[in-house]
Parts: structure tokens; C-alpha cells; sequence
């Protein structure tokens, strides 16, 4: 008899999911489910709830039931924040507590937060105690409006592998193409609709896929780097 042949299953790339603002990580579960068995079986996603309750009217209300929360506070302008370092803090203590995570996946809110805190972290200012994040999927996202977070968040271009999808019809469109500036290579995905988790048509599709296909291999490409070294006398 020949000898038996190991099948090593492959481990999928694991992410922090940020849902949006005055929203909950219920919601973005079934957000994301709009997207195919065949994009969601690739990646292993875990959606928590933002730290604080909702301090005011969600726009979800009467779509999605409530608790809704929110990842931290602005002014009307959204050029000042309350809660902001707590929210770091909180993100934190929850990556160290269920992660290793590979990458962050935001909408809306969470993508504002998932994009600086890959700038933040690379400069030292954030996620000191955990992993580099090495991938980010930006949902409708943008840049903090926040002078000094930017200046620390964006000074220097976020090299991370990152896929992000730009509505036409989004308010939010033109701070998610100014976000791009802040990235080595991004992959976009443009679609017809608002601010939302669009459905793939066939392109977003074979775009996603690719994206996939690529963290994928660096996943494995690292966990057998990191296995050899283990092996080594």
C-alpha cells in the first residue's frame, strides 16, 4: 500500500468586522450575507458590537431592530471626537482576547475606523500590542476628519493589501475616492448603489475572488514559513 496522503485544510483569513455608525454586529452579519456562499466560506469573519449604545436616532431605524451602538462620537462637522481612545482601547482588548486577526473589514463607521487604525498601527500610535493588520476590505468608506488623526493616520501610504468598494450613488463617494491617495495599490470596486453593502455583480465578483485568491496566499505562504521554523533543529 502507498503511504497515506496528509490533507491539510487551509486556514482562512480571519477579520475584526467594524459595523456602521448607530448600527450593531447583527446587523452587518446580515449586511454581508448579500454577498455569495462563495466569497463568505473564504474568510472567517467575527462581528462584535460597537462599545457604546447608540446616543441618538439610527438610520436604520424601522429597517434593522434595535440595540444599535456606535464606535465613538463627533461634533456636526465630524471634526472632533469623543470616546475615540476607548474606542482604540476597546478594539484592542477584544483583538488580543479572540484574535489573532489578519485583517480589519469596515462599513461606513468601521471603515473609517479600519482604514486609519492600519495607518495608525503602522507608525506606532495604535494596536501596539497585537498583530500588523495585513489586509483591509473598506465598505463606503473615507478619512477621519479630524486634522491631527489624519495627519497621523494618512502622512504615509498605507501599504496593506486592501480591497474597497465605492458606491455611485454613496454621500460618502467622494471621501472614499480621497481614501484611496492614502494607499499602495488599492483594488476598488465600484457599484451602482448608496451607502450599503452592495450585492457582486459578475465583475465585483471576479474582483473579490482575486482579492481572496491573493490573502489567501499570503496566509498560507506565512503559516508555512512560520511552520519550517518551528520544524528547524
Amino acid at each position: 500500500m502507498g503511504g497515506e496522503v496528509e490533507i491539510t485544510e487551509l486556514r482562512k483569513p480571519r477579520f475584526l468586522c467594524l459595523h456602521g455608525f448607530r448600527t450593531s454586529g447583527l446587523i452587518l452579519k446580515t449586511q454581508l450575507d448579500n454577498w455569495p456562499e462563495l466569497v463568505l466560506d473564504k474568510l472567517d469573519l467575527v462581528i462584535p458590537d460597537a462599545p457604546f449604545p447608540c446616543t441618538g436616532k439610527s438610520g436604520v431605524d424601522g429597517i434593522f431592530d434595535p440595540p444599535y451602538y456606535e464606535w465613538f462620537q463627533s461634533n456636526q462637522e465630524l471634526t472632533e471626537y469623543t470616546n475615540f481612545d476607548e474606542c482604540l482601547d476597546f478594539i484592542q482588548e477584544f483583538m488580543i482576547k479572540h484574535g489573532p486577526f489578519d485583517g480589519l473589514l469596515g462599513f461606513s463607521q468601521g471603515s473609517l475606523l479600519s482604514a486609519a487604525l492600519a495607518g495608525l498601527q503602522a507608525k506606532g500610535l495604535a494596536l501596539t500590542k497585537v498583530p500588523k493588520i495585513k489586509f483591509l476590505i473598506i465598505i463606503s468608506g473615507g478619512k477621519l476628519k479630524n486634522e491631527a488623526l489624519s495627519e497621523k493616520a494618512y502622512s504615509k501610504a498605507i501599504s496593506c493589501p486592501s480591497l474597497h468598494f465605492i458606491g455611485e450613488t454613496d454621500f460618502a463617494k467622494l471621501n472614499g475616492i480621497d481614501l484611496l491617495e492614502s494607499f499602495v495599490d488599492p483594488i476598488v470596486i465600484h457599484h451602482p448603489m448608496g451607502h450599503t453593502v452592495p450585492r457582486l455583480d459578475e465583475k465585483a465578483l471576479e474582483s473579490m475572488l482575486s482579492f481572496l485568491e491573493k490573502i489567501q496566499k499570503e496566509v498560507t505562504d506565512q503559516e508555512g514559513q512560520e511552520k519550517h521554523l518551528e520544524e528547524a533543529p
